[in-house]
């Protein structure tokens, strides 16, 4: 049984399964989060834990259902372990114009962007303040903190996660319980396929290197998020969007 354990969800492909390698090849026990079950995916977190010798778990729930999330959550906490990093990084993006989005969307993209995000930090931050340590981290975006035409709900739910990560480490500091965010811009993830050619085109064009970013660059600051070295650090979003002007 190794030292610590980490939570992470979305962990079936992007940034999340960039992070659930990141962190079990540091040593970590993992609870692999993802929608539902996939043959793929259990392959891939078995192949991972033999090849680096720690405990890769799935474990399944949707976000859009409280109830799911907070079972999942459940059966994670029943181990009677000790929960060292919950990273939140499944999310949903959309982009629509605001007099089309409809209540409907806004109201499933909140869900899944910051109600579910919410539901997961309440459950797993009772357990941190009880072990008077712990570290959450909160994936945000590059569009949660700058406002661009076409991105209502998707922008709005993400600069809601920043104000709620920030308003979290105010409350949790007293437990030692760090809290901080990570703002990514474009990132080469099939969740960045919902933006039009001709928008990432320019979003490349107003970024400093010119590239989008890789999903092992984001694991790699969680990583750091989740080490000693950012021991002082919390209430802080990381901004990796590649120098965007």
């Amino acid at each position: 049984m190794t030292e610590k354990t980490i939570i992470i969800t979305g962990a079936n492909r992007g940034i999340g399964r960039a992070a659930v390698k990141a962190f079990a090849e540091k040593g970590y026990d993992v609870w692999a989060c993802a929608r539902k079950p996939g043959e793929a995916f259990e392959k891939d977190m078995a192949a991972e834990s033999l090849r680096t010798g720690t405990a890769i778990t799935p474990v399944y729930f949707d976000l859009l259902n409280e109830a799911e999330i907070q079972g999942g959550v459940k059966k994670i906490l029943r181990e009677k372990r000790d929960v060292d990093v919950l990273l939140n990084c499944a999310g949903v993006p959309y982009g629509g114009l605001f007099t089309m989005t409809s209540m409907d969307t806004l109201r499933e993209v909140y869900q899944v962007n910051v109600f579910a995000q919410v539901q997961m930090m309440q459950l797993v931050a009772r357990r941190m303040m009880r072990q008077k340590r712990g570290c959450i981290i909160n994936l945000c975006s590059a569009g949660g903190i700058e406002a661009n035409p076409g991105y209502l709900a998707y922008g709005s739910s993400k600069a809601a996660l920043i104000w709620i990560t920030r308003c979290a480490a105010k409350e949790l500091g007293r437990y030692n319980v760090r809290v901080n965010g990570i703002a990514p811009g474009l990132i080469d993830t099939d969740m960045g396929g919902y933006k039009p050619d001709s928008e990432r085109k320019k979003m490349l064009e107003r970024t400093s290197l010119g590239r989008l970013g890789k999903p092992e660059e984001i694991a790699a600051a969680a990583l750091y998020l989740a080490s000693e070295e950012a021991a002082f650090m919390t209430g802080q979003i990381m901004v990796l969007d590649g120098g965007r002007v």
